[in-house]
């Protein structure tokens, strides 16, 4: 854990990101993907190169690399995600606990990731977590929507942006946050995250254990 930046006294909301903060669904998506454009793309794509790809949802990815089959490469995606959700069934340990624990303050919760609708539905189906979260804020085709996603969960809530946490595993989501005048706190309890990278895009503070991202939000609410 980083908190060298750790200065705000309260917290009056949490805004998750799913993969990678939640749970670990990454590595099943990864697969997913290249299970999906097997037979139709130029060649085939390592964890690091999908990850580059990142911004649009799965369906502007595939609309990049296989544009005249994105339909059926999305459909056989979702389908493979699915079954990959076998090994993916639950959150990562303590993040129940993190939930509960906000729900038992009537702190509100929300959901702002890059994923299609579809592919989040399934993830929240599988780990049973979606009545934790409202709202919750999908991705777009057309690229990376999160600054403008924190924006409406703001306005909805009708929270101070200062006060608010955005907590995720990728730097493109500490500067989400920082655009949008949220905390910035990353989420480097996935094996494949690196915390200096966040701490490097503008992360307040960075949690490698989840029980410790609990401990910091009790002091501040």
């Amino acid at each position: 854990m980083s908190d060298a930046k750790s200065r705000f006294d309260a917290v009056s909301g949490v805004i998750f990101d799913l993969d990678g903060t939640v749970t670990d669904t990454l590595p099943i998506a990864y697969s997913a993907f290249r299970a999906a454009i097997a037979k139709f793309a130029p060649r085939e794509f390592t964890d690091a190169e999908l990850l580059q790809l990142s911004g649009p949802s799965e369906e502007g990815i595939f609309r990049q690399i296989v544009p005249d089959t994105w339909e059926l490469c999305f459909e056989r995606y979702l389908e493979e995600y699915a079954t990959g959700h076998g090994s993916c069934n639950e959150p990562f340990p303590g993040l129940i606990e993190v939930l509960d624990y906000l729900r038992e303050r009537r702190l509100p919760r929300g959901l702002v990731t890059g994923k299609a609708s579809r592919a989040v539905a399934i993830t929240l189906r599988h780990i049973g977590v979606a009545h934790y979260f409202d709202p919750i804020e999908a991705g777009s085709p057309t690229g990376n929507i999160k600054v403008a996603a924190l924006r409406r969960v703001l306005a909805r809530w009708r929270a101070s942006a200062s006060s608010v946490v955005y907590i995720g595993d990728v730097p493109s989501d500490m500067e989400a946050a920082n655009a949008t005048g949220v905390i910035a706190v990353g989420a480097a309890w996935a094996a494949a995250v690196d915390p200096a990278a966040l701490t490097g895009s503008g992360a307040h503070i960075v949690f490698s254990r989840v029980d410790d991202f609990l401990a910091w939000l009790r002091a501040r609410t």
